[in-house]
């Protein structure tokens, strides 16, 4: 395991707004990672939403296929998916199923998939109230990066990148026993998030690193702890070019622990049709927009 980092804490309900912006602002720019506390999860409800995974991840291999990855939305198996493509290996050595935007009756919304209420009777009904749940508080915690940015705390929504916003809920299962390998196996291999916000919920059990220098090499990693209660929020790609890469979109990835590992992540994104160019409080003369739309 790497070296252990201390992130802040970022209070969702404090009413010092403007202190909670600051400390949000050296948390994006020194580590693109925080924990986010307060966000209006109730802790026996996520312990819900952690047995319906089980449960769900429990399922004959067979049936879970039935409900096979389709438009992003739906379950992935083991080594379905390398993310760090660079590696000489099989895959990543987890199963995952996607659950995509579930307001409305949009063409988008129809393309979720849902097992069977006889295998799973409150399963839908759980994912979508932990659906809108986090969304709440991923809104809440938008006007506040706002403020981080010296911006006007609705300013993401008068731009309207929150009128139809794309999220998703990826549940993520990763195995305790490891098959005997020749290869360097990951749970996730190395990898930074393309969207704008990533909220991460987890059971407590250790394996997610992050490496804060993406592009110096050695590499150094270092373990993020769980806090009862709290969410691992990250930067992705998309918020790092809003803002001039003042704010850091950085690299993680999660190791075998040698015991089960369930977590799950709520990846929150802008409208589709939303126009990403650099924010006018992140650039200046001296540091021009390093990303130009023509």
């Amino acid at each position: 395991m790497g070296e252990t980092l201390k992130l802040p804490i970022i209070d969702l309900s404090s009413t010092d707004r403007l202190s909670t912006a600051t400390t949000i602002r050296r948390a994006c720019v020194d580590f693109g990672f925080f924990y986010l506390a307060n966000h209006g999860v109730e802790e026996e409800f996520l312990k819900r939403v952690f047995e319906e995974s089980k449960m769900l991840f429990s399922l004959p291999l067979e049936q879970k296929m039935k409900l096979a990855r389709k438009e992003n939305r739906g379950y992935s198996p083991f080594y379905a998916e390398k993310l760090d493509t660079s590696l000489n290996s099989r895959g990543d050595l987890k199963e995952s199923f996607h659950i995509g935007p579930i307001e409305g009756t949009t063409t988008l919304t129809n393309l979720n998939q849902w097992p069977s209420e006889e295998a799973l009777p409150s399963w839908k009904l759980t994912m979508e109230s932990y659906y809108q749940t986090v969304l709440n508080a991923g809104k809440s915690l938008v006007s506040l990066i706002a403020l981080a940015l010296n911006l006007e705390e609705n300013f993401f929504e008068k731009l309207g990148a929150l009128d139809a916003p794309m999220p998703f809920v990826r549940l993520l299962h990763y195995p305790g026993e490891l098959a005997v390998s020749n290869e360097e196996t990951y749970g996730a291999s190395a990898h930074s998030d393309y969207g704008m916000i990533t909220l991460l919920a987890t059971d407590g059990v250790r394996g997610l690193q992050i490496c804060r220098e993406k592009y110096r090499q050695p590499q150094v990693w270092e373990d993020v702890q769980h806090v009862n209660g709290a969410f691992i929020v990250n930067i992705g790609d998309m918020m790092e070019r809003w803002t001039n890469c003042l704010f850091r979109s950085t690299l993680h990835r999660v190791i075998p622990a040698g015991q089960e590992r369930y977590s799950v992540a709520f990846f929150l994104d802008p409208n589709s049709d939303c126009m990403i160019e650099c924010l006018e409080s992140c650039c200046s003369e001296k540091f021009p927009p390093r990303y130009v739309y023509t």
